[in-house]
Formats: structure tokens, sequence, C-alpha cells
């Protein structure tokens, strides 16, 4: 319990189980969701994730695990989804959730597929949950540095600044630093972008263009970033600051960005097929780029570098030959 509320984190991914070690420098227990009860009794009994950032070591007397999301939605009052946005509908379908009254938190940097809805839209429209009851937990921060306690930053959003607040409350640490805003449209697209521009950065690594066409690339990639998100949801915001290009940064240059991983090995000429059954995490960027894709016909806002990447993965173009293109469109 956080000053009385009852929270559960739901995944067991490495940004869930991240989230779970944030949670407990602050939290006296947490619930956590996972699905899989092999994994369950894997921590019960050794106490660390056997397969996502296993070097954690949790006080599993703090924490109730559980498989039954009935039950743990149903006595949580705030709820952290961490799991990939292609597997949300999924998980969901099937159950008939009260929502009402609980905070909907998203930490997924996606959107679902099925419906080109980001986490706080599905959850709006599908789920009756009022955009006040929603958050998004975004930044420039890997879960391999958190587990190394490396200084990191987050961003609470929330139309609510005072849910916000109570939210960056719960994650703050010596490590964690957390910065609050109310712009959610804007911090989750610019997130689904940021996962596309860094398939990009992946595909010309791969390629062997060098750290001088990278910084031109990603300059060029924040003003698309920018030019989606002035013309879909237009309002006063720092696209400088770290929510927006902090988290492209990093998302574009980490070793730990498994976008960028993903497009690495597109650039060294594996097929998708290939590089999706090799990778054993989710590359959102992927399912990002079909979706702004769509998004995009009713707008035709110029978006070079997301078309380029579409063209690679989806319409199995070269891409040697779709590089060399945007080259010629980029200043």
């Amino acid at each position: 319990m956080i000053n009385g509320k009852k929270i559960a984190i739901v995944g067991s991914g490495s940004w869930a189980t991240a989230i779970a070690k944030m949670l407990l420098f602050n939290a006296s227990h947490i619930s956590w969701y996972i699905r899989n009860p092999e994994t369950i009794d894997y921590l019960r009994k050794f106490h660390h994730n056997p397969k996502y950032i296993s070097s954690v070591y949790f006080d599993i007397s703090r924490i109730s695990f559980c498989n039954d999301l009935e039950k743990v939605i149903s006595e949580s009052e705030i709820l952290i989804f961490a799991i990939p946005s292609a597997f949300l509908k999924e998980l969901l379908s099937g159950y008939e959730f009260d929502l009402n009254n609980k905070l909907v938190v998203s930490a997924i940097k996606g959107i679902i597929p099925e419906y080109n809805q980001t986490v706080a839209e599905f959850f709006n429209r599908h789920y009756a949950v009022p955009f006040n009851h929603i958050g998004v937990i975004t930044g420039p921060c890997h879960a391999e540095e958190v587990a190394q306690e490396r200084l990191s930053y987050l961003t609470i959003a929330s139309r609510d600044k005072k849910q916000a607040r109570y939210l960056a409350s719960c994650l703050e640490s010596r490590f964690i630093k957390t910065v609050i805003s109310d712009d959610i449209y804007g911090i989750e697209y610019a997130a689904v972008l940021k996962n596309i521009i860094s398939i990009a950065a992946g595909i010309c690594h791969g390629l062997g263009y060098g750290d001088n066409f990278q910084a031109v690339l990603i300059s060029n990639a924040m003003r698309e970033i920018k030019r989606f998100l002035d013309y879909t949801y237009p309002r006063g915001r720092a696209i400088n600051s770290s929510a927006y290009l902090g988290d492209l940064l990093v998302t574009a240059y980490s070793q730990f960005s498994r976008n960028r991983a993903f497009g690495v090995m597109i650039g060294k000429g594996y097929s998708v097929r290939s590089v999706t059954l090799e990778m054993n995490m989710i590359a959102e960027g992927y399912y990002g780029t079909r979706c702004i894709k769509e998004i995009n016909k009713g707008h035709n806002i110029d978006l070079p570098i997301t078309d380029t990447v579409y063209r690679i993965l989806y319409e199995g173009l070269s891409p040697v030959i779709e590089i060399k293109l945007l080259i010629e469109r980029l200043a």
C-alpha cells in the first residue's frame, strides 16, 4: 500500500520488472499480475524474474503475485499496464471489468494494432475510462539502467495533475527523477513515432551509415514528430523536453533499444519474419509503423521517415534503395 492506495502491475517483461523495482522503493506492498504461473513460482522461489533483468532481487514478502486478472483489477485502485500493445486487447478480452474510480496507467509505448488507438484512447473508448482517470508513464528510461540504478528521468502524464503528482511520488527515488505533464495525446503519439524512427536508425546503422548521418536523421525525425502532433492535436508543448526529444534520442541510439536492434537486423539483410522469430522481445515500432501509416491516410502529413520504414517492413522493398531515396528528402 502506498499512502492507503492499492497498486498493481500487469505484465512480466523487463519494463514491468523495472516498475516493480521502482515502486518498492516507496511501497510497503504491491500486487503483480503475471500470466504464466511458472514465472510466479520461479519468482517466489528465487526472488528474481527468470527472463527479464534477472539481476533485480525482490523481497517477495512485499508482493502479492497473481495470475487471476479479474481479482487483481477488482482489488486494486491503481493499475499499471506494462505489456506489449499488440497483446493488450487479447489480455482483456472475455472479461467485464469495472474500472470506475480506478487510475488506469499505461507504461506501454505502443499502439493497439486492431484499432489504431493509443492505450489511453483504447481504455477511454472501449472501457469508458475518463481521460482524467488515465495516466501515462514515459521518458528516456530503459529498464536495464533502472536495474543498474543509473540516474533516469520519467514523465508522468495525466489530465488530473494531482493524480500525476501522486503517481510520480510512487516512482521517485534517489536514481529516478520525475516530471509531470497533462499532454497525454502528445506523449503517447510521440512514443509511437519515436519507435518507428528508432527502427529507421537501426536500419541505417545496419547498412553502414555513421554518426554524422544519424544526427541528420534524428533532427529530421524530430521535425516529423512535431508535424504529426501539431497537425493532429495542436497545443503548446515543449517538444525538445525529455518526454519527446529525450525519449527519441535514447531509443534511437541506445544499445538497450529493441526497436533499434530490430532495425539493425533488417539493415543487415534479415527478413522481418527472421527478426521477429529471433528477438525474444517485441519491437513496438513494427506495429506502430503500420498504424501510423493508416492513421495518416486521413491527414496526408509529410512523414518521409515513417513512410520509408513502412515500405521496407510491409512492402518488402530494399532497405538500400529506400534509405538512398530518403537521403534526398532530408536536410
